[in-house]
């Protein structure tokens, strides 16, 4: 008799898997958390920005000279969708010579390239810069008071370098 029962209960639970087509059952999982909340992840990268047209444009690098435009890409996600937050605003943080300057970031789409979802950036390097490792951050916060930072990794060959 006890057998029948247990028998009855796994084909339950054999169907009940059978019909969810596959998908994963998360009947004893939390829900994911609701849009606005969490850290929002923030990464990209460095290129050199030349002019439109120009064999250089967007070459990604990291060692740059006095009067180069050092470019700053950036894609910024909601931490529970990983998609683009459309509502974030970024501001690169360079660190040169003692003081910070801040750098607002403009989204990159247009109707003409709507295919270029990510923010910009450019700093000319000044020429009084001294040549040698500049450190720098981004900072990102959507409509929902939501933060994210990116920082480069902590290898003195991939920063951004001022050279001869």
């Amino acid at each position: 008799m006890r057998r029948t029962g247990f028998l009855a209960a796994s084909v339950i639970v054999l169907v009940v898997i059978a019909g969810s087509g596959g998908r994963e059952i998360r009947a004893f999982q939390s829900p994911p958390p609701a849009s606005g909340q969490g850290k929002l992840i923030v990464y990209g990268d460095m290129a050199l920005f030349q002019p439109p047209g120009h064999p250089d444009n967007c070459i990604l690098r990291n060692r740059f000279k006095r009067g180069e435009p050092v470019g700053f890409r950036m894609f910024v996600a909601d931490p529970s969708t990983q998609k683009r937050e459309e509502s974030a605003q970024l501001i690169v943080h360079v660190n040169v010579a003692g003081r910070t300057v801040d750098i607002p970031m403009r989204y990159r789409a247009t109707a003409a390239q709507p295919e270029r979802e990510f923010w910009v950036a450019k700093w000319v390097v000044p020429q009084d810069t001294p040549t040698g490792i500049i450190r720098y951050t981004v900072t990102a916060t959507d409509k929902y008071g939501r933060t994210g930072e990116f920082k480069p990794f902590e290898v003195n060959d991939s920063q951004l370098t001022i050279v001869e």
